[in-house]
């Protein structure tokens, strides 16, 4: 049974850039993709920096774009999922 986590994995890759720990945060992806029976094989995981938004504690947000490498679209309900801020 997966563990529930209070965190969005978007709230949670923020913090890993903001502490210096961008560089596990694109394995973070690919185990929250596994948890939802995806393969992150099967994706290209993509960073944006944007402004957090009104009322978070954080400057910065990242934006976590999907990109499906054979081409066809990512599911809009795992894209919005990835970037859902509470």
């Amino acid at each position: 049974m997966a563990r529930i986590n209070p965190y969005t994995i978007q709230m949670q890759v923020s913090r890993m850039f903001q502490d210096g720990q961008a560089f596990f945060a694109t394995m973070k992806v690919q185990d929250w993709l596994k948890e939802r029976n995806e393969d992150p094989a099967a994706y290209d995981i993509i960073f944006h920096q944007k402004p957090a938004p009104p009322g978070a504690i954080e400057a910065i947000a990242i934006h976590i774009e999907l990109r499906r490498r054979d081409g066809q679209p990512v599911d809009s309900w795992l894209q919005e999922e990835a970037n859902r801020h509470a």
